[in-house]
């Protein structure tokens, strides 16, 4: 049985935390409808504004666009309520885009406009475009992780997987982490193989990760936690870090077999949290190839998170309208669950989702990272590459029920099952899946 890690501060990474477990509940079936919520007018309105002044954008009518921005900084702030802090993000994401396109410096850019904490972060993912995370967004993830329920949800329904596919009795398990970050992920993961161990009287699994990252500094500190983790369970570990070059996923997808050992005695799970919309550009070249290598390795099970949204469309208004729809429920789930002047609330809000909406408003072509996908393009790609679905158990469900009932009690978060996967969102808008496949 796996608990969910909780990241209770900024230097966690520093930390060895224990997961507690989550007790089985009996399982629950999902409300086939959602609750409907008033909006209010003004909300509309400057909904309708930011369209408007994307689709004058669009048209190239940048002078137009232009005299909008001053409408929408006005009734926009950081501070206020969940409308004003999402308008004030895409309003700077239109005005960087403005700038990028016609220049010089829109109106906006001109004015008063602050931004105080994610300025340097946001301007630096537009203009270039080599931008790497750094210790901000590192540390930004941790608070994500805390007071949001998505990362949480997907490491807890994607190690039950793994744990599922697993028999009891394997004695060596190889897990491939695409981007582990800090490695939250794993500790709840290592506490359920060390307890099945135990009740089935089997000498526990050695355990070898694998891991991507962009920063060695930070894949061997997340290696040396994990491995005093797994020697306070008395399981045998090993740690590989694996360093892609200029934060470019697409190199590893294409220097995949090479850079990989893979033990024939070995149950092998590959986990891609939040990874696979990375591998996206204009065309689809590399994520297949990269779909293709993973396939050649004979997984045991592939466990897949990602956003529920396309913010990958060619033709940028529809890009943005479904942003807009999609960053709106983000920012009204953490209104409805943290107080106004919370400092993660702000820093997850400015740093790492303003961060996204930057990159999927302001930026183009090969700059352009965020390109999120709904788990249905997922499919077919996945089936093309001849993977097949592995349903998630009901146990998987009635956990991440708990999680949100323990953790995040706000009656707004809704868990469904469709097609053998779960979706997690807010109110009437999915917002996060999790697959499984082999």
């Amino acid at each position: 049985m796996l608990g969910s890690l909780d990241s209770t501060s900024r230097d966690q990474e520093e930390e060895d935390n224990p997961a507690a477990d989550l007790q089985h509940q009996p399982q629950q079936q999902p409300s086939p409808e959602f609750p409907s919520h008033s909006v209010s007018q003004q909300t509309i309105h400057m909904r309708q504004l930011l369209v408007s002044c994307a689709e004058l954008i669009s048209q190239s009518d940048f002078p137009a666009a232009n005299r909008l921005l001053p409408i929408l900084s006005s009734n926009s702030s950081p501070y206020g309520d969940s409308t004003e802090r999402v308008v004030h993000q895409f309003t700077k994401a239109l005005s960087l885009r403005i700038n990028r396109l016609h220049g010089p410096r829109s109106v906006l850019m001109t004015m008063n406009f602050s931004y105080p904490i994610a300025a340097a972060t946001a301007n630096a993912a537009t203009i270039n475009p080599n931008y790497d995370i750094d210790s901000s967004l590192q540390s930004c993830y941790l608070s994500l992780n805390q007071i949001t329920p998505f990362i949480r949800f997907a490491h807890l329904t994607a190690n039950q997987a793994i744990l599922e596919a697993i028999q009891v009795g394997q004695q060596s398990v190889h897990i491939i982490d695409f981007d582990i970050m800090h490695g939250v992920q794993w500790p709840p993961l290592m506490q359920a193989l060390a307890e099945r161990s135990a009740k089935t009287l089997h000498p526990p699994p050695m355990l070898r990760i694998t891991a991507t990252g962009h920063d060695l500094n930070i894949l061997h500190r997340t290696g040396d936690r994990l491995f005093k983790f797994a020697q306070s369970l008395g399981l045998r570990f090993q740690f590989n870090p694996l360093l892609v070059l200029n934060n470019d996923p697409a190199s590893v997808a294409l220097n995949l077999p090479s850079t990989l050992t893979i033990l024939p005695d070995e149950a092998l799970a590959v986990n891609c949290m939040l990874y696979l919309h990375r591998l996206l550009k204009d065309d689809s070249t590399d994520l297949r190839l990269f779909l293709h290598n993973i396939k050649a390795l004979n997984p045991t099970v592939v466990t897949i998170a990602e956003r529920e949204a396309n913010h990958n469309h060619p033709l940028f208004l529809q890009r943005f309208v479904e942003a807009l729809d999609y960053y709106t429920a983000i920012f009204d789930s953490l209104e409805a669950t943290l107080p106004p002047n919370s400092a993660e609330r702000l820093a997850v809000e400015q740093i790492w989702f303003g961060r996204e909406i930057v990159d999927i408003v302001a930026a183009d072509g090969e700059n352009r990272r965020e390109r999120h996908q709904r788990l249905e393009t997922w499919e077919v790609m996945l089936r093309s590459s001849g993977f097949s679905n592995v349903p998630l158990s009901p146990f998987a469900y009635s956990q991440a029920k708990l999680l949100l009932r323990l953790h995040y009690p706000s009656e707004g978060y809704q868990l469904q099952i469709l097609n053998n996967s779960f979706f997690l969102g807010w109110q009437n808008r999915p917002l996060f899946s999790v697959s499984s496949w082999r």
